[in-house]
């Protein structure tokens, strides 16, 4: 809470509000950028990013100070002063507004917001409950409001029914909230004095963005910091929105506790990735600790972390792990200009350093490509044939004291399939390192590759490191190898998606398929379908399934088997019975007449013993040959349907060996889940067996995934496992299916 005055505020309010007696402003704004023809998908959800207009939060022309102080001691004091100091940088005309005070800070103080002398962009609220002058702030028309009260969802219950009471006032005032339980960071100072690309920033938690904030000290610029908080309103996907399309962003860095909506997420992602815009987050709740502990923080669903990072991924946000290494990567990729090629190179004065680097890189799928011997014969004009250059190069030490270190660099910055250029200088050795380190500087300003260079020393006051290299805007300077490591790697897969990247949304069904109006017929709201039923569903979606007949007869049986051939599979079939092996409900390899009898019979003496309802025996074509795969949709509470690909059979459950993607996406996606899987050489055949139909398994997978975005909100559930897909060329079919309706 701020203050002691704010039951005073909060009176004052909610009666000039009540003798108002004006209707308020109404505006519903989150669906907006999704209310033209064609721009909802098949399930009616948007296929664009709503982008706010928050230039006039940014760059207020004028701003209110609700609950303004300048009584010395008093936290909302504090806060004033900082937030005159903000307006006067911005150029914007502060309203202090306070019912009880003449002036503050030597400005004309108004007793509330209707008695404004003028409209405002933005008005800061501190008061401890922020509710009562919403309405009041909507009537004036105010386009932002910024409240840094706690006590919402990120309490519990009570508070989260505190905030939805607060979010729904601001849905009908018409204007966009920031917060609550934010802070001031928006209204830092920013140093202006920096070129280049800057960083935006976007954070949860104000605290983790400082080490952001302070590579401002480095010499790397900033742009912008939105403090989102328990975002009752304006989100992190808002942000991401605005920041990717302006002109001096290079990239967006992230502190993400929680989502607010997975979509709203992922369409912002897109938005950042049509515009070649790098997202670099840290997102918590890899563990259960750290979800349980987002949750307290800022009240929100942290999300399936293996979805949260499957939809990073598809999108394009690099998700790194700690702090340090949000700030340097994203400054490497706000910075650095596009890869000329993707091989790296890793330049030494030890034989030691450089092979205990590159042993690093190539282990995190960093490309360290041998040098040519033409190459290397014109390297070794400087230095010492006994030592290696093929990548790493070690040049021994001596030749960067002298003219030979700068001809060193350049000749491997020539070489056309070299496109990134690191030094791990382990620790300083004046005077060769501060020649060294200046060699690589004046080399990075003549050459569009990138160079970079971890400076190793613990002190960090060396004038090689802090005037020389922090000193130039064109080489990347690292203090460890890790980050060095994953800022390279995350600048060169940026750039290689994003030249390849085509939007899902532009390509996801807006219209329901023939195979809706089937499939919509055989559901069961609220029941789980037998497996005939199942698989019925998935006819109805061109996937293949054996052939078989539903019986409920011992002669009946046998007729079948003699349709479909021998040997047969029979099984149980009945609603909400999920696990036929393990009851002893399937009965493998039936070659004869009697077997099916006697077959049929088990079968069905068992389910009346476990009182489990029939609606009959599969009699199905047994398929033998191929590999057992699973494709399934579930639910996340985050992002809606999800798709999930891996290997089938009991080996999903003992291996976990699967693969999410978030619907839409295409068939390069498909085809990445299935590269993602640790048993993917199966699929490629092992020990002589001939590879197996991987085209038409990811012909599955795409049909799956239009059954979840057709069925999504009547599809609780679809396991299709195992699918056999077969030798190549002879497709894949579903030899089992649950589905469970909503």
């Amino acid at each position: 809470m701020l203050g002691s005055t704010h039951g005073t505020l909060t009176t004052h309010f909610r009666a000039r509000v009540v003798a108002c007696g004006e209707e308020p402003h109404v505006a519903v704004h989150s669906m907006t950028a999704a209310t033209a023809e064609g721009d909802l998908d098949v399930s009616g959800r948007p296929l664009h990013a709503t982008v706010p207009d928050l230039d006039r939060f940014f760059r207020p022309e004028s701003v209110a100070v609700i609950g303004a102080s300048d009584t010395e001691g008093r936290p909302r004091t504090g806060i004033t002063r900082q937030l005159v100091a903000w307006a006067e940088r911005v150029g914007a005309r502060l309203h202090p507004v306070h019912p009880t005070r003449e002036s503050v800070f030597g400005r004309p103080c108004s007793p509330s917001v209707a008695d404004l002398p003028e409209q405002v962009d933005l008005a800061v609220l501190l008061v401890g409950d922020p509710l009562p002058v919403i309405e009041e702030l909507g009537q004036a028309k105010v386009k932002f409001a910024v409240a840094f009260a706690s006590g919402f969802a990120e309490t519990g219950e009570e508070g989260a029914a505190a905030q939805a009471r607060l979010a729904a006032a601001v849905e009908r005032s018409g204007l966009r909230l920031l917060g609550p339980n934010t802070n001031l960071n928006a209204f830092e100072a920013f140093r202006d004095d920096l070129d280049g690309p800057a960083i935006a920033l976007i954070t949860q938690s104000g605290h983790q963005g400082r080490p952001v904030y302070t590579l401002q000290e480095l010499g790397v610029r900033l742009s912008h910091w939105a403090p989102t908080g328990n975002e009752a309103d304006l989100e992190t996907a808002d942000f991401i929105s605005y920041f990717s399309q302006r002109p001096e962003v290079g990239a967006i860095a992230c502190y993400v506790e929680g989502l607010k909506d997975g979509r709203s997420f992922l369409l912002a992602a897109d938005r950042a990735a049509r515009a070649g815009v790098p997202v670099v987050a840290v997102k918590v709740g890899r563990t259960e600790t750290g979800a349980r502990t987002a949750a307290s923080h800022t009240g929100k669903l942290t999300g399936a972390d293996q979805v949260v990072d499957a939809a990073m991924r598809q999108f394009g946000v690099i998700r790194v792990d700690g702090l340090d290494e949000l700030q340097d990567t994203a400054a490497l990729l706000a910075r650095a200009r596009k890869p000329q090629a993707d091989g790296v190179v890793v330049y030494s004065i030890s034989g030691g350093t450089g092979a205990h680097f590159s042993d690093l890189a190539t282990g995190a799928g960093l490309k360290l490509p041998t040098l040519s011997e033409e190459k290397q014969r014109e390297l070794h004009e400087w230095i010492p044939d006994y030592l290696n250059v093929s990548n790493p190069v070690d040049n021994g030490g001596h030749p960067v004291g002298d003219w030979r270190g700068r001809k060193i660099i350049d000749a491997i910055l020539a070489d056309p399939d070299v496109g990134v250029l690191i030094c791990p200088i382990t620790g300083p050795f004046p005077p060769m390192s501060d020649r060294l380190a200046q060699d690589l500087v004046d080399a990075a300003e003549t050459t569009d590759k990138l160079v970079c260079v971890v400076w190793g020393s613990p002190v960090g006051t060396e004038d090689a490191y802090r005037t020389t290299l922090l000193g130039s805007s064109r080489v990347a300077t690292f203090r460890t190898f890790g980050n060095c490591i994953t800022a390279v790697k995350a600048y060169l897969d940026h750039h290689r998606f994003a030249a390849s990247y085509r939007s899902p949304f532009d390509e996801a069904p807006r219209t329901p398929s023939p195979s809706f109006r089937k499939a919509q017929a055989l559901m069961r709201p609220g029941h789980q379908l037998s497996e005939h039923a199942a698989k019925q569903l998935l006819r109805a979606y061109g996937i293949r399934v054996p052939r078989e007949q539903l019986v409920t007869s011992a002669a009946a049986a046998v007729r079948a088997a003699g349709l479909v051939g021998f040997p047969v599979v029979m099984k149980a079939s009945g609603a909400r019975l999920a696990h036929k092996t393990e009851l002893g409900l399937v009965k493998v390899g039936l070659t004869s007449a009697s077997q099916v009898r006697d077959a049929y019979r088990e079968l069905t003496d068992i389910a009346r013993y476990e009182g489990i309802e029939l609606d009959g025996v599969l009699v199905c074509q047994m398929i033998e040959r191929g590999v057992e795969m699973m494709v399934g949709v579930t639910h996340d509470a985050l992002f809606g349907p999800t798709v999930t690909v891996g290997l089938g059979g009991v080996l999903v459950e003992v291996l976990h060996d699967a693969a999410v993607r978030v619907p839409p996406f295409g068939e390069d996606q498909a085809r990445a889940m299935l590269g993602e899987l640790r048993g993917r050489a199966l699929l490629e055949g092992v020990r002589g067996g001939p590879p197996v139909d991987v085209d038409a398994l990811v012909e599955v997978v795409l049909r799956v995934q239009r059954m979840a975005l057709e069925l999504g909100d009547d599809l609780a559930e679809l396991d299709i496992n195992p699918l056999m897909v077969l030798g190549r060329g002879q497709g894949a079919v579903a030899l089992d299916a649950l589905a469970v309706c909503r």
